[in-house]
């Protein structure tokens, strides 16, 4: 995408000005949807566990503002979340996943929400292994199965049912990792990492992918609550305000 230069210009003051107001060194653009709640919900985690403040600008997708020139200068796939790392030379990270792995590299130094790849090397892989599984095959599937049952202008049975039945075997998938576990990653039944947090705000909508319950898969059901029941998970998914 070509610009004029005063177009350039006036891009670039808007996004210094965006990046610059404020004191918070980190300042999230963000909505409520999963991959938004991914984020904020570990912004919450380091928050509680550091002390890390940040700043959550609200993005208004019905408007299209992250389609708008001065949000894919930041973020060129035009999506929320976007990180925007004022302390690092406004340094800006999109997409979910890539986030949440940057924030625990510079911003998690104890490894409270991580493996660590120097001393569990085995155990930090197993979690870099369910972050892209979610990464690449819940969060794809199911949001295409919530577009299809709640925002498509046309009905397509076909897309309904494809997507839900998909969604519904990545849900077999975590059923059976969690067995004899109560996480997805770390020795023995595992611990709380950002494995988590990049799976859990997809699948506590199941609803939204017409799958009324979790009851067919008992652990994803438990596992579920369990990560719902952290304080700081919960002022996570009131982020934006």
């Amino acid at each position: 995408m070509a610009f004029s230069n005063s177009t350039t210009t006036r891009l670039l003051s808007t996004i210094s000005h965006t990046m610059s107001s404020g004191n918070a060194p980190l300042q999230l653009f963000t909505t409520g949807t999963p991959n938004g709640f991914k984020v904020s919900t570990f912004l919450e985690e380091l928050k509680e566990a550091y002390g890390l403040q940040y700043e959550a600008v609200k993005i208004d997708l019905s408007k299209n503002t992250q389609k708008e020139p001065w949000f894919i200068k930041m973020n060129p796939n035009g999506r929320i979340p976007t990180l925007v790392d004022r302390s690092r030379n406004n340094f800006v990270v999109f997409e979910s996943a890539a986030i949440l792995l940057y924030l625990q590299q510079h911003y998690d130094k104890e490894n409270k929400f991580a493996l660590d790849p120097a001393t569990d090397p085995d155990d930090y892989s197993e979690m870099l292994q369910w972050i892209f599984f979610v990464h690449g095959g819940i969060g794809p599937m199911q949001g295409q199965a919530h577009h299809f049952h709640n925002y498509a202008p046309e009905q397509i049975p076909y897309a309904k049912n494809r997507y839900t039945e998909e969604t519904k075997r990545l849900y077999g998938v975590l059923e059976n990792r969690l067995q004899d576990r109560d996480y997805l990653a770390g020795p023995g039944r595992g611990r709380f990492t950002i494995a988590e947090l990049n799976a859990v705000p997809w699948v506590r909508r199941h609803q939204f992918a017409n799958i009324p319950s979790l009851d067919p898969w008992p652990r994803v059901k438990a596992w579920v609550e369990r990560v719902h029941a952290r304080s700081a998970f919960q002022a996570g998914l009131r982020v934006p305000a």
